[in-house]
């Protein structure tokens, strides 16, 4: 840590390239392994899902150490600060090392909402478990269910 406050920091990259402690902000969140592969990565910073020191970012913005990175990925927010730049994928215990993580918990498994389950090959619902269904979630009888 002393030797990356002194600006000679060692990137596990390749070294090649202009700017040795900077790195595409897709490639990183790919390399420290926030997303499986790049193209998720990529993707999440085209729709707006990724956000570095509070601005929306495409994926070749040029990410340095200091970094704030706001990630929305697989259902949840991850705040990470970025303390080492790396170019290529690395293992889970030096990606840990790459960032800070300042992410929030994720929410308890009681209070995400289940997907009611059906019996594979029950096939389509009778109107008669239409009814049971509506009534088990808590709609009236002539009440059509509100769509979000």
């Amino acid at each position: 840590m002393a030797s990356e406050a002194s600006g000679t920091s060692t990137s596990t990259g390749s070294g090649s390239g202009s700017g040795e402690g900077t790195a595409r902000v897709d490639t990183w969140i790919w390399s420290v392994r926030l997303t499986k592969t790049r193209s998720q990565a990529a993707t999440a910073c085209r729709a707006g899902h990724v956000r570095v020191n509070g601005e929306r970012v495409k994926p070749a913005y040029t990410l340095k150490p200091g970094d704030e990175v706001r990630l929305r990925h697989a259902g949840r927010d991850r705040v990470v600060v970025v303390s080492r730049v790396v170019r290529k994928r690395v293992g889970p215990p030096v990606a840990a090392e790459c960032y800070v993580d300042n992410s929030p918990p994720p929410p308890p498994r009681e209070l995400v909402p289940s997907v009611p389950v059906r019996d594979r090959g029950a096939g389509r619902p009778t109107k008669r478990d239409r009814r049971e269904l509506e009534r088990l979630q808590g709609f009236e009888q002539g009440q059509a269910p509100r769509s979000s």
